[in-house]
């Protein structure tokens, strides 16, 4: 069926697919970070009913290493504030993909219809035009 069609159509098409992986690396990704994220205010919540004075111990590869309460709540807060910054960063490429392939989909929908005009005339897209 796409041996049909226009090569402009072929490459929106090869574009959306793209797009289309792009979008579902990216979800995994903020899923995991998200997952983390949970786990990681978890654990700080779990600190905070913990003794200051009691052994503890933070996984450093395959070792279990002892540390110090002051050392464990400055790290997990660290991580804490750096998953949430990846998480916002996350949402943010996933509206930036969403954005792009309603954009091409309109685009090649306009192809497919006869109506495109010549197509897209550079990098600025729908309303690009008419200042």
């Amino acid at each position: 069926m796409q041996g049909n069609l226009p090569p402009e159509a072929q490459e929106k098409i090869e574009e959306l697919q793209d797009l289309q992986e792009t979008a579902q690396q990216v979800a995994q990704q903020k899923q995991s970070a998200e997952s983390t994220l949970r786990d990681s205010r978890t654990a700080l919540e779990a600190l905070d009913d913990i003794e200051e004075d009691a052994t503890m111990y933070r996984e450093v590869g395959e070792l279990l290493v002892q540390t110090d309460y002051d050392s464990a709540h400055e790290a997990l807060d660290e991580k804490v504030d750096s998953l949430e910054v990846r998480v916002q960063t996350l949402e943010k490429q996933e509206e930036r993909v969403r954005d792009k392939f309603e954009e091409l989909q309109q685009e090649l929908q306009q192809l497919l219809q006869g109506g495109a005009g010549g197509g897209p005339m550079g990098p600025g897209g729908p309303g690009a035009g008419g200042d």
